[in-house]
């Protein structure tokens, strides 16, 4: 199991540090040639999202994620990386990968608190600690987008096929299960991908097959 950090700016090295931590294997992504090796899902870590939607442009990054994001590669954006990933932002007329139908507020609870702390449930996950840093959250969410998390009856974590975005930061507590559940999402995608391959070596190897015995009955 492969993971890619985006490491333009921001928290991937905590990221990366869960990962290690679980077994899994990571390399980051700040240049365009990073994404020549395979890898089975993506982190969009927590940081300036404007910052960082400006670098995936100028670094030529942004349509080859874009794009692989699209295709079904599993993705986990934490605070910027939820922004990023989010189809519209009600407070900032940007918008980035745009792949993950919800309207998304940034800096919802305002500067001047900053940062703080909460437990509670993630569906499929548990209850787990939830770090907020100049956090936004989930206003509204499109069709087929699961709501996993709420805080204080905000949204705080949603899923969509492939795409997970949460507004905390799990990469800052001791608490490794939100990275547990993405590896589980990446592993299950892997498997799916193995098995539609089988499944067209095995049509592409019985057409060959009846090619073939065509050939042999032309030829008597």
């Amino acid at each position: 199991m492969k993971i890619a950090v985006l490491a333009v700016q921001g928290a991937f090295i905590e990221h990366e540090k869960m990962l290690s931590l679980l077994g899994a294997e990571s390399f980051e992504i700040r240049q365009k040639k990073d994404l020549d090796q395979e890898f089975d899902g993506l982190i969009l870590p927590g940081g300036e999202s404007t910052v960082m939607g400006k670098l995936l442009k100028e670094l030529d990054l942004f349509d080859a994620l874009q794009k692989k994001i699209k295709e079904g590669l599993p993705v986990l954006g934490t605070c910027a990386g939820l922004i990023l990933l989010a189809e519209k932002l009600s407070n900032d007329e940007n918008v980035y990968f745009g792949t993950l139908p919800v309207t998304v507020r940034r800096n919802a609870y305002g500067r001047q608190l900053g940062s703080f702390y909460a437990e509670e449930e993630v569906k499929g996950v548990g209850k787990i600690p939830m770090a907020f840093i100049r956090a936004p959250f989930v206003e509204s969410v499109g069709k087929d987008t699961e709501i996993i998390a709420t805080v204080e009856g905000n949204i705080v974590g949603v899923k969509y096929h492939n795409q997970i975005g949460i507004s905390f930061h799990p990469e800052v507590t001791d608490c490794t299960k939100i990275h547990e559940y993405f590896l589980k999402i990446c592993q299950d995608a892997n498997s799916c991908d193995m098995i539609v391959t089988n499944r067209k070596t095995e049509e592409v190897g019985k057409g060959h097959g009846q090619r073939r015995s065509v050939g042999v009955v032309e030829g008597i």
